[in-house]
């Protein structure tokens, strides 16, 4: 078997287009999507600006009920969800939107001999973010990011 689950007539990158043009209309940013047990669970994350409450949650999970039964997107569990402090950074946007925040970056490959840098994130530029790690200066190709998160303040 393999491959992507299919929800009904739904690809990930169909449901995913449709939640990337539903939620901005609700005023809420999708940060990350995730499906899980074959198909069955549809998890999204949310944000906006001031954060995200259970109310926020509730109201997204509410319409989004409605949206899939609409759009014979087939499930058995749907979580609405912040992304937490230590939220992913997806896209040049995000950066921008953290700058002066500490983040962990994951590269696809190792790059001056190592694959996981934090530090606190800079200016932004034609798709290169620049970080100070360790008081020192390094820049990061957007394109080679495997994954990113910030890094909570408990200060």
């Amino acid at each position: 078997m393999g491959g992507e689950p299919i929800f009904c007539l739904w690809s990930i990158m169909d449901l995913r287009a449709l939640l990337e043009t539903t939620l901005p209309g609700m005023g809420y940013e999708m940060v990350d999507l995730e499906i899980g047990n074959r198909g069955r669970m549809i998890r999204v994350f949310i944000d906006k600006p001031e954060g995200i409450s259970i109310d926020d949650c509730t109201e997204v999970s509410n319409h989004l009920t409605r949206l899939f039964a609409v759009e014979n997107v087939d499930y058995d569990r749907l979580e609405v969800s912040s992304p937490g402090m230590d939220r992913p950074l997806n896209g040049e946007r995000d950066y921008v939107r953290f700058a002066g925040q500490r983040v962990r970056i994951k590269l696809r490959a190792p790059m001056e001999g190592r694959k996981i840098f934090s530090g606190v994130i800079g200016a932004v530029r034609e798709g290169v973010v620049h970080l100070m790690v360790d008081e020192k200066p390094v820049e990061i190709r957007l394109g080679d990011v495997d994954k990113a998160r910030l890094i909570p303040d408990f200060d």
